[in-house]
C-alpha cells in the first residue's frame, strides 16, 4: 500500500514537470503563429493596396494629351498613361508616382506640375505603375518590379525620336526610388530628379516599417522579412538605389527632400549624396513627405528649371 502511493506520487511529479515544459512551449508557438499571421496579413495588404480611381485628366488643367499604352520591359505587362506634348520640344520628362497613388496624384499635385513643365517646353509622359490606376498587374513591390514599368516607359519614348532627344525621369517617393534604379540601369536616361526617395528598402523598412503598418517594430519587423517574401516574392535587397547610384557615372541626379519628411527621413537623400557626390541635394524647408511642390511651388519650379537647363 505504501509503495503504490509512492509510485503514484512519483508519476504525478513527472507529469507536472512535463506540463511545465509543454504549456509554455504551446503558448510560445501560438504567440509566434499570431505574430507571423499578423505580419503576413499586413504584408499582403501592403503589397496589394486598393487601386485609386483616376478622377482627373490633363484636360482638367488645360492640357491636350494622348492616351497611350506600352509594355513593361521584360514581362510585357500592359502599362497605361498620358503623353502630353509641348511645342517644339526635344526633351521628355517621365513622371513616376508614389506608393498607392496613380498618374493623376492630386497630393503632389501631379497634373499642375505637368502643366508647369509643359509650359516651359518639356514633353511629359505620365503613367500608372502596375497594380495602380488603369495598368495591369495585381502586386505592388515598391520598386522591385515597378522598375520594369518605368523602363517600359523609357522604351516607349526612345521609340519616338521625333519628339525626344533627351529623357529625364521625375519620381516621387516610391517613384523616386524607382527612377534612381531605372536611371542607373538604363544609360539612355539622361538625368533623374528624385523627390523623397529612400536609399535602401531593407534598412528603410527596418527603421520605418511601423510608419506603414502601425505595428510595433519588435517582433513584427522580423516576422515581416521572413513571411512576406515567401508570400509575395518581395525581395527588399533588390531595391537599393544606394548600391546602384554610382552606375550613373557622372550623369546628373537631382535629389529633392523636405526637411520635415515624416515618412522617408531626409537622411536617405543625404546618404545617396554621400555615395554619389556628383548629385545635387536641395532641402525644402519644413515640408513633409512629397509636399515640396505644394508648399513652395516657385522654389520647386526654379530648382527644376536650373537643373534641367544643364541636361
Amino acid at each position: 500500500m505504501e509503495r503504490q502511493l509512492i509510485l503514484r506520487n512519483s508519476t504525478g511529479v513527472r507529469k507536472s514537470k512535463r506540463n511545465y515544459v509543454i504549456i509554455p512551449l504551446l503558448i510560445l508557438l501560438l504567440a509566434a503563429g499570431g505574430v507571423f499571421g499578423i505580419a503576413g496579413y499586413t504584408g499582403w495588404n501592403l503589397t496589394h493596396p486598393v487601386r485609386l480611381a483616376l478622377e482627373k485628366n490633363p484636360q482638367d488643367v488645360g492640357l491636350s494629351f494622348e492616351n497611350v499604352e506600352f509594355p513593361s520591359r521584360y514581362d510585357s505587362l500592359a502599362i497605361k498613361g498620358w503623353l502630353i506634348p509641348a511645342q517644339n520640344s526635344d526633351k521628355t520628362i517621365i513622371f513616376a508616382h508614389g506608393y498607392r497613388r496613380n498618374r493623376a496624384d492630386d497630393d503632389i499635385p501631379m497634373l499642375n506640375l505637368a502643366r508647369d513643365l509643359v509650359d516651359r517646353g518639356y514633353n511629359v509622359l505620365l503613367f500608372d505603375f502596375r497594380n495602380s490606376g488603369e495598368s495591369g498587374g495585381n502586386l505592388t513591390t515598391v520598386g522591385q518590379l515597378e522598375v520594369r514599368d518605368l523602363l517600359g516607359a523609357v522604351d516607349y519614348i526612345k521609340a519616338k525620336p521625333e519628339i525626344s532627344r533627351k529623357i529625364i525621369l521625375l519620381g516621387f517617393s516610391m517613384g523616386a526610388t524607382t527612377s534612381l534604379l531605372a536611371g542607373a540601369r538604363e544609360p539612355e536616361v539622361d538625368a533623374v530628379i528624385a523627390d523623397s526617395p529612400f536609399a535602401n528598402m531593407r534598412s528603410y523598412l527596418e527603421e520605418n516599417l511601423s510608419v506603414w503598418t502601425d505595428l510595433p517594430s519588435f517582433p513584427f519587423n522580423q516576422a515581416f522579412f521572413i513571411i512576406v517574401p515567401m508570400l509575395t516574392g518581395l525581395d527588399p535587397d533588390q531595391v537599393s538605389p544606394i548600391n546602384e547610384i554610382t552606375s550613373f557615372k557622372g550623369r546628373p541626379v537631382l535629389l529633392i527632400h523636405g526637411t520635415a519628411d515624416s515618412k522617408i527621413p531626409i537622411a536617405n537623400s543625404e546618404d545617396l549624396l554621400e555615395v554619389y557626390p556628383q548629385a545635387q541635394l536641395v532641402k525644402i524647408p519644413d515640408s513633409d513627405h512629397c509636399d515640396s511642390y505644394h508648399d513652395h511651388r516657385n522654389l520647386y519650379i526654379k530648382t527644376l528649371e536650373n537643373f534641367l537647363a544643364s541636361v
